[in-house]
């Protein structure tokens, strides 16, 4: 397969499950032989400086103010102009148009090819809706569009999206990172005052609406005998109870994985491909999870989905999760670990990239596919 040259136009390179998949696929795809470019709308952003110890040229646009975003746009013709890619990669939706205005005013658009990404389901909170209707105006231009779910791709093509052709690329998991470790396991849960044998949830989210941290502490309340971490921007400013304990921001998630036991997500919505999840399951912990996105795709039947906000059916799953013997939760594990190397593996997802950008084949599903299969769900 010939090398590519891949332009990718980012809304931003902040901590977050979008950009930490491209990380792991521009690290993946240099790791083939690819020339990459990352162009982030914001700033270069903690992502962004992982690019760059990656040797992946970053560029950060910094559009927020009026002055910023027209000289922005300038900027990102010149990176088009001087990088010359096979390929533009528009990811998430600001840069998604981003990436169709450089393809569509900048000379070469016969020989380059545009692609979108998807990285969530439809966030219900009216945040985004201008944002939606544009894109969904505009989605027949680019050759493809890609999602990390298939649940998020149905819920655009309901919104109005007419591609060409969709890609459903789940997120990758780097399972070497996140896999079973004892050492960390026994050094944080003394350092947390936690027996072996008792049960820790872990919860790793920014506190935002969408992530309903609300559910998933009425939840923890209510099971007074096991013990939770939260992990993630604003958690240390909820008010918890007694067997909670919140650690804010870190950069050692893989080892605060292995010192738990059952791997929560409460998202209410927005979730397409649920990181936290997949990264618990390689690390050997057991899921629950509300079913949001492709939640129940992931998981298979290794754990518990429940429906979204309701704080009891939470807590009695993650009771049920918590009354099991260690040994059966442990077996629960390994096969949840089992799983993600064998359907969910960054390598699977890079292989998948790599052939879109770079071979020859034409795959995909239709769009006439896709609006059946959205009319089936409405």
């Amino acid at each position: 397969m010939h090398p590519c040259k891949i332009l990718y136009v980012a809304s931003g390179l902040g901590v977050g499950g979008a950009e930490t998949m491209l990380l792991q696929l521009a690290r993946g795809l240099g790791e083939r032989g690819h020339e990459q470019y990352v162009i982030s709308m914001t700033g270069i952003g903690p992502i962004g400086l992982m690019l760059q110890d990656l040797g992946v040229s970053v560029v950060g646009l910094n559009m927020q103010s009026s002055f910023g975003f027209a000289s922005g746009l300038w900027k990102l013709r010149r990176a088009v102009a001087a990088t010359a890619p096979d390929i533009i990669q528009g990811w998430m939706y600001h840069g998604n148009l981003a990436a169709l205005f450089a393809h569509s005013t900048c000379l070469g658009r016969r020989r380059r090819r545009l692609y979108w990404g998807l990285r969530a389901t439809i966030v219900t909170d009216g945040r985004y809706d201008r944002m939606l209707g544009w894109s969904a105006r505009l989605s027949g231009i680019p050759k493809a569009i890609i999602a990390n779910s298939k649940a998020g791709m149905i819920e655009h093509v309901a919104r109005g999206f007419h591609a060409r052709r969709f890609e459903v690329i789940p997120n990758g998991i780097d399972t070497e990172r996140f896999r079973p470790n004892a050492y960390a396991r026994a050094r944080l849960r003394a350092a947390w005052g936690v027996g072996e044998d008792d049960v820790v949830l872990i919860h790793v989210a920014r506190v935002d609406v969408m992530k309903d941290h609300t559910s998933f502490l009425r939840a923890v309340e209510a099971l007074p005998h096991v013990r939770a971490i939260l992990v993630g921007l604003g958690t240390e400013q909820l008010t918890l109870p007694p067997n909670a304990r919140a650690l804010g921001v870190r950069d050692d998630v893989d080892q605060l994985y292995a010192a738990a036991d059952i791997v929560v997500s409460s998202s209410a919505y927005g979730e397409g491909f649920s990181n936290v999840v997949a990264e618990g399951m390689s690390t050997g912990l057991t899921p629950v999870t509300t079913d949001v996105g492709d939640a129940r795709a992931i998981i298979g039947e290794v754990g518990q989905v429940v429906p979204p906000c309701d704080a009891g059916a939470l807590a009695r799953a993650l009771g049920d999760m918590a009354m099991l013997s260690r040994r059966a939760r442990e077996n629960l594990g390994q096969r949840a670990r089992q799983r993600i190397i064998s359907e969910f593996s960054i390598e699977k997802a890079v292989s998948r990239f790599e052939r879109l950008y770079c071979g020859t084949e034409e795959t995909g599903i239709s769009a006439k596919r896709m609006e059946r299969d959205a009319g089936s769900r409405t």
